[in-house]
């Protein structure tokens, strides 16, 4: 089983954090941090165990933030143990990287919005050494133009993982971050940074910036409509994939507007056969279904073939969640044949209810077919 990811603050990780910050600040109280820091900690989860470090940090780094600022970046790892460009975790004997930036990036965040441009110098260390897509979220939310301004002069750094925080950290719905309300509602201040990412020789930022646009998506869809559009003229096949993976909510939804910008028109079909396996299907187990479709179309289609579960809910409602499934190009008048297997295993994000639930194909956006099965729990 794998180890929970909690056990990355440890003792023995905090240790390792309280010799780094002793290495470089000799009056630094090392027992003092440890037994604070560790007290009650096989009780705590992963972000209350990071709390407890950095509340321990507020009690045993000096109270005047740039000075505690020079012990933070003193005691980070040497940019010469970063492998190749990449992050590496775990503990180091030169110095704090990998997990243990997740704390002190906190602590950052925590102590520092009286000294914007000191912090965000520290957050642009640390980035290197795992992330500060998290950290630098508060400055954007309580000092937004000034933040702005400062790491939009990123966008050139010769680190990747610097250029990525610009695009990562100001996603407004970043997963476990703080949700930036001011970008939800007005994402235009973004698109200067996007831009200027769009072709950035790593795929790492430009997956980011994707991410940030589908973000966007979610609350300004025919404004990202007209970004993907413009930047499809005369575009990369790396700028291309960073479009298609932006626009990947909107084309599951069936946004008219994402599809026409990628080429997939109303689709001319006809079904010849979409059956369901299984009458019913025992929780745990999966469902099967075949599809045949026809082209009703003399020229060649470029399709995405798309499928909706809809779940039964508590109420007897449903709720559909849509899945890939394939993207291809059918020729005038010929067939589609697939084979699909979805599994109905129990997972922690959704609880299932008995009863009738639904299979619908989705292609190019258009619902085409629906078919019915019976979920039993036991």
């Amino acid at each position: 089983m794998p180890e929970p990811f909690k056990n990355n603050f440890d003792e023995k990780a905090i240790r390792s954090m309280a010799a780094h910050f002793e290495r470089v600040a000799p009056g630094f109280d090392r027992t003092g941090f440890i037994t604070y820091a560790t007290e009650g900690l096989e009780c705590l989860e992963l972000k209350a165990r990071s709390n407890r470090i950095v509340d321990a940090m507020e009690e045993y780094l000096p109270d005047n933030f740039p000075a505690a600022a020079d012990v933070l970046v003193a005691s980070l790892a040497p940019r010469a143990e970063l492998a190749d460009g990449e992050l590496v975790n775990g503990d180091s004997v030169n110095g704090i990287r990998g997990w243990l930036i997740m704390p002190v990036a906190d602590y950052v965040a925590r102590r520092g919005q009286t000294h914007l441009a000191l912090s965000l110098d520290v957050l642009k260390e640390m980035t290197s050494r795992f992330s500060s897509e998290f950290a630098i979220r508060p400055f954007l939310h309580s000092q937004t133009e000034a933040t702005l301004e400062i790491i939009s002069q990123w966008v050139a750094d010769d680190d990747e993982h610097v250029r990525r925080l610009v695009s990562e950290g100001t996603r407004p719905r970043l997963p476990w971050g703080m949700r930036l309300s001011g970008f939800v509602s007005d994402p235009e201040p973004l698109l200067p940074l996007l831009d200027r990412l769009k072709d950035d020789p790593s795929e790492y930022v430009r997956r980011s910036v994707a991410n940030n646009l589908n973000d966007v998506a979610k609350d300004h869809a025919d404004w990202v409509v007209d970004i993907a559009r413009d930047w499809l003229q005369e575009a990369s096949n790396a700028r291309q994939r960073l479009v298609r993976h932006a626009l990947r909510t909107l084309i599951k939804a069936g946004h008219p507007g994402a599809l026409q910008v990628l080429g997939y028109g109303p689709a001319e079909l006809k079904i010849r056969r979409f059956d369901i396996q299984q009458a019913q299907v025992m929780l745990g187990g999966a469902v099967e279904f075949d599809l045949e479709l026809e082209s009703s179309s003399e020229r060649e289609q470029p399709l995405i073939i798309d499928y909706a579960l809809h779940h039964r809910r508590a109420d007897g409602k449903t709720m559909a969640k849509v899945f890939k499934w394939k993207t291809l190009t059918l020729d005038g008048g010929a067939y589609f044949h697939g084979t699909k297997r979805h599994s109905m295993k129990p997972i922690t994000t959704r609880r299932y209810y008995a009863g009738e639930h639904t299979v619908e194909i989705l292609v190019n956006g258009q619902s085409l077919a629906c078919r019915a099965f019976w979920l039993r729990l036991e």
